[in-house]
């Protein structure tokens, strides 16, 4: 949500007071069939076996994340005896969620918060000896890597706001010895910095009055007066820098500037001239395969309906064909040795759990490593199907259908009857669906529901107009999207009015109350899960670090300045129109979330038991921006998915010992939910 620029049986029976019931549908959508075996939370949402693998650069060590006493941490192996792995941390709380080598090989980074409050520290570990070390000592303090080069191998450069909590400071982290020094103190208010192989600061970038940026040039260390690149407002989200070559002669570039999608540009430092090298009609140029000895660019990635590489260059094109022709599913190259003879690879299949593979490219073989969550092996799973659905005026919006088995037995992507529907809202705004394996989407889908993902006006990665589409449009034509996603389910057979509910989180619980008070009896029920209900309050308490991208927030979503932004914000506010509410809601909310700040949840939840409008509120003291701790996620998802059935009549897990060892506080409507009274009481 709001994230920088640059930047988841029985029929349980709902008590609420009448005017919350959902409504009978005309033509009833059929129950989920009860053949399907229903899948346990606890493998959908609980620790995954691995994940994050990676492999040294220097090609000898292997690592990932996996649980050690219930609590994700960090393992590494030789890469010759993966079964010889051994735990190189032992953290008892808060997950490890990403994980990377140092530049020598010689010790795994991570960065982690305290109860989600997002002030991540840089830690390191070192792989002989296991003793790890908090690289930024800081309170309050978040850190940003800015370059890990592969060839300067004894330092990294981070940037660090303990001075100022608005900007990062630009510093040289020596690995060995875990030395800051400071390479660039900024006090001239920029947003971020870009430097070379070498790690010399090249770059600097300032947000401009229009929410667009300015890139400066270093030169002798300082940065110059006048921008040697502009990016206005439309270009913001779709323009920004990649990265250097190993010779600092060329810097790569998505760039939508005079195009609609942004393209893959190689600009040559000395003459400034670009050149564009790779494009697509439908979609952003997301990234690329780069050489891991020269930077220059071997493959492209674009992602329009699915995501694929398109080589263009013919030695790793014979690798991608290889891999695509082997591995039967979409992949992902995630990790590269420095000699480029070693990959790591994951594979994506959709209706069978993602699994990771070590790629040898002069053998010519690849090698399993683990399945992230072998339990689903042989689990009911479901395929998802990519849709390009029509907005009422013509806008395409990208899609993702998954349809429960009793639907669709055949696997063909047509409903064969239709079923209760869950539109599940992705966050953001300015991020995107995409097409892959989805725990949400397999769980929804395995209690009898079709499950819809919509990348309505506004999401990125179709190009600036796309995006532009959405600036001001807030629970308008942005919820009219979702709206006319709704309809399109309608004429398919893929469920019927009366029987839709919405879920989302951060702008998707936005989309959930926008739904539940500007559109009150669209809806059956809704789940808002971190959602702002007062955009007043939201743009009030988004952390200082985010204070260069403020402009960007007023111009896309309503300026707090201007009293036409102020009508806007009121206008478009869930909570002033909490009155309006007729259909049962569940909230969750983290207490610590510091981009959806906890009054968000408070102030609607206050404002429904003050008119007497039934509210069912789960809140987790220890999470920030949704749920880390897989205890509290499952916990959660039990609450949600009996509200779901009471108003879907789909299945569900019963609640049961559910809450135990989470964190969750049921603050309101406890028993609007079958057994959560007492699975709260019981904790």
């Amino acid at each position: 949500m709001l994230r920088p620029v640059l930047a988841t049986l029985f029929a349980a029976s709902l008590v609420p007071a009448a005017s919350a019931q959902a409504p009978q549908a005309a033509q009833a959508a059929q129950a989920p069939a009860a053949d399907t075996p229903l899948i346990a939370r606890a493998k959908l949402f609980g620790n995954p076996s691995k994940v994050a693998g990676s492999i040294s650069p220097d090609g000898r060590w292997l690592s990932w994340i996996a649980p050690r006493d219930g609590v994700l941490n960090v393992w590494v192996a030789p890469v010759n005896k993966p079964d010889d792995a051994r735990p190189l941390t032992a953290e008892k709380t808060r997950p490890i969620r990403s994980v990377f080598w140092s530049p020598d090989s010689k010790s795994l980074l991570f960065v982690n918060d305290k109860g989600g409050d997002e002030n991540f520290l840089l830690y390191g570990v070192d792989v002989a000896s296991g003793k790890q070390s908090v690289l930024t000592p800081f309170e309050k303090t978040r850190v940003q890597v800015i370059n890990i080069s592969r060839h300067v191998k004894d330092r990294i450069l981070v940037g660090i706001n303990n001075r100022d909590p608005r900007w990062h400071d630009v510093y040289s982290l020596d690995m060995k010895t875990g030395t800051l020094t400071l390479v660039q103190k900024n006090e001239g208010g920029y947003a971020g910095f870009v430097a070379d192989e070498d790690l010399a600061l090249r770059l600097a970038t300032r947000t401009r009055p229009d929410g667009g940026s300015d890139y400066f040039r270093f030169v002798g260390g300082k940065v110059e007066e006048t921008p040697v690149a502009q990016v206005g407002l439309d270009d913001s989200l779709t323009t920004s820098p990649l990265g250097f070559t190993t010779d600092g002669k060329t810097l790569y570039w998505n760039d939508s500037r005079g195009r609609d999608t942004a393209a893959l540009v190689a600009q040559d430092v000395a003459s400034g001239k670009a050149t564009v090298v790779a494009q697509d009609a439908r979609a952003d140029i997301a990234s690329g395969l780069f050489d891991v000895r020269t930077g220059s660019l071997q493959a492209y990635e674009v992602d329009f309906l699915r995501h694929e590489y398109v080589p263009v260059d013919k030695a790793i094109g014979a690798d991608l064909d290889y891999l695509k022709r082997e591995l039967k599913g979409d992949i992902q190259v995630r990790s590269r040795t420095d000699a480029d003879d070693k990959w790591i690879v994951d594979l994506d299949p959709v209706s069978k759990p993602a699994s990771t593979w070590l790629y040898d490219r002069k053998a010519r073989r690849l090698t399993k490593l683990f399945t992230a969550r072998p339990e689903l092996e042989d689990a009911p799973l479901v395929p998802m199907f990519p849709q390009e659905i029509k907005a009422r005026d013509g806008l395409n919006l990208v899609s993702y259908l998954s349809l429960p088995k009793a639907a669709d037995p055949s696997g063909s992507g047509k409903a064969a009857h239709p079923v209760p529907l869950v539109l599940l809202v992705h966050g953001g705004p300015w991020a995107r669906d995409s097409f892959g394996y989805r725990g949400y989407h397999q769980w929804l889908a395995n209690r009898g529901y079709a499950v819809l993902s919509v990348n309505y006006r506004g999401s990125t990665g179709f190009g600036k107009t796309f995006i532009a589409k959405g600036d001001l449009q807030w629970g308008r034509k942005m919820h009219d999207d979702l709206l006319d996603a709704v309809d399109w389910a309608v004429r398919n057979g893929v469920t019927t009015p009366g029987q839709v509910a919405i879920m989302g989180g951060s702008y998707g619980g936005y989309a959930t109350l926008a739904g539940m008070t500007f559109t009150p009896t669209t809806f059956a029920c809704g789940v808002d899960i971190v959602g702002p209900s007062n955009l007043f309050t939201l743009l009030e308490t988004i952390p200082p670090y985010w204070e260069a991208f403020k402009q960007q927030f007023y111009k896309r979503m309503g300026d707090p300045t201007t009293e036409e932004g102020r009508a806007m914000l009121k206008e478009r506010s869930p909570l002033n129109y909490a009155d309006k509410i007729v259909r049962p809601l569940l909230i969750g909310q983290g207490a610590n979330d510091p981009r959806v700040n906890v009054r968000e949840s408070d102030q609607i939840v206050a404002a429904m038991k003050a008119k007497d409008i039934p509210v069912t509120y789960v809140l987790f003291p220890d999470e920030g921006h949704g749920f880390a701790r897989p205890v509290n996620n499952i916990a959660f998802n039990a609450v949600a998915e009996n509200f779901l059935a009471s108003c879907l009549k789909g299945r569900a897990e019963p609640i049961g010992a559910a809450l135990q060892g989470s964190t969750a506080q049921v603050k309101a409507g406890a028993g609007f939910v079958s057994g959560l009274e007492q699975a709260a009481g019981a904790q």
